[in-house]
């Protein structure tokens, strides 16, 4: 009885734990009631479960290591309804972009509770009222949109002591009254202020200063001889210059075409982080053959350690499959990011330029099962049938999580043993899964799937 009387307690435990954890995070809660406050009449927000313990396997929400939202990213969504109060409950959010919807109503004040944000992307929408006067101890902010709604009233001085604008657009909107001169809104011109109600513009930015030829004196002689002795020291001073041209021209140089890093607010995929090229150079010791963690029908995988000291996995797309419209390539990358499940490789972060596709990836310490089938240095001992067989079970779970669970499903049509990948614990992550489809790779195949792969590992 007392046996029975102990378990039943433990449950009950258990159960109130799990309760509270979900009722208790209030950016799942502020998340929610934003959800419930919009139509979404394209299931963007289906992935939003308020069952979760937390949103950061929500689509289109991006968190930090710590598991706090810090990105809400529904731009072009074909939303309409009205913001929530609650959004001023995401503290460690940086980026709220919900530009080209429908949504109405007006800017909650509960926004300048954001004192993180560095982007507020509200444009093309139908918002009334009043701009915020609480928006001015946004102290981070950097991009502040507004334009194309409905919005009232005058200008807030406090937006003026927001020292890090370094975009702001307020244009086609009702505002009244004065524009401020004073403060950030010095460096604005009347562009960021068009189309409104306003009184004053701001002052036009001086025109360039253009030198002017020196008026000649005294006789022409005494010019010339002036002027060439002049001629000539300039040409003494420019030679090292013209040198250093030349010299510059004939080294060879890398080519690497760099993009924005993943602070352009305009360009973000969910969870997913946008790497810099540079970035990714740097980490990867400039995809030096001593990094290189594997070559693949996909292309190469370097090894490379990044800015704040973690290793991660940087695969670097085949060149002559990389070609092919953006968008293209962002959607299956989004796609990927999708698969979320303990038994498959995390894509981290992607980098786009115009002749790089790479895909970042967290490193995985015991390599694959082919490497440890096949490069097991002789003083470690083989691998043990528990751990072979955790490794099939495992893998086999990613591939029928890929096949049957994930939405949209995914084959995975290269499943091989240098495809499964192995976490500290041994435990089995399947790899490559969906870059197939994203690199149009026609001769990829499945194995004699699992089981051709199962069998290998056993011993």
């Amino acid at each position: 009885m007392m046996e029975r009387l102990i378990s039943v307690c433990l449950q009950l435990i258990l159960v109130l734990d799990l309760v509270f954890r979900v009722s208790g995070n209030a950016e799942g809660d502020a998340l929610n009631a934003l959800k419930n406050n919009l139509a979404d009449p394209n299931s963007v927000l289906q992935s939003w479960d308020s069952t979760l313990v937390n949103p950061c396997t929500w689509f289109h929400v991006t968190c930090n290591s710590e598991n706090s939202v810090t990105r809400v990213d529904l731009g072009n969504a074909n939303l309409s309804g009205q913001l929530v109060p609650q959004l001023g409950q995401l503290l460690n959010l940086q980026y709220l972009e919900l530009y080209s919807n429908n949504i109405s109503g007006i800017i909650p004040e509960d926004l300048g509770n954001l004192t993180n944000l560095v982007s507020l992307g509200l444009y093309l929408n139908t918002l009334t009222g009043h701009i915020p006067s609480t928006l001015g101890k946004l102290q981070k902010l950097r991009f502040l949109r507004l334009n194309n709604n409905t919005l009232a009233g005058q200008i807030p001085m406090p937006l003026t002591t927001i020292m890090s604008l370094q975009v702001l657009d307020l244009s086609n909107n009702k505002l009244e009254g004065d524009i401020p001169v004073n403060g950030s809104f010095s460096l604005f011109t009347p562009i960021s202020f068009a189309n409104n109600r306003l009184n004053n513009p701001p002052p036009a930015p001086p025109p360039p200063i253009t030198p002017t030829a020196p008026i000649p004196s005294g006789n022409s002689a005494t010019g010339a001889i002036a002027g060439g002795v002049a001629a000539g020291a300039a040409l003494l001073f420019a030679a090292p210059a013209i040198v250093l041209v030349w010299w510059r021209k004939k080294k060879p140089q890398d080519h690497f075409f760099d993009v924005p890093s993943e602070e352009d607010p305009e360009v973000h995929l969910g969870q997913l982080k946008r790497f810099s090229l540079r970035e990714l150079q740097v980490a990867a010791d400039n995809f030096s053959n001593k990094n290189i963690l594997g070559r693949g029908g996909f292309g190469k995988v370097y090894k490379g350690r990044l800015a704040d000291g973690s290793l991660v996995a940087v695969k670097r797309l085949k060149e002559e499959r990389t070609q092919g419209g953006e968008l293209q390539f962002q959607t299956e990358v989004e796609m990927i990011s999708m698969a979320v499940h303990r038994n498959l490789i995390r894509l981290r972060g992607f980098c786009m330029t115009p002749t790089e596709r790479l895909l970042v990836y967290p490193f995985m310490v015991n390599g694959s099962v082919a490497s440890c089938l096949r490069e097991r240095p002789e003083s470690q001992a083989p691998l043990d049938w528990a751990i072979r067989k955790r490794i099939a079970l495992g893998a086999a779970r990613g591939l029928s999580y890929l096949h049957d669970h994930c939405d949209p499903k995914i084959i995975h049509r290269d499943v091989k043993a240098a495809n499964i990948l192995l976490d500290e614990e041994f435990e089995a992550v399947v790899g490559d899964f969906g870059l197939a489809k994203l690199m149009d790779y026609k001769d990829t195949h499945v194995t004699t799937a699992v089981r051709g792969t199962i069998g290998h590992i056993a011993p």
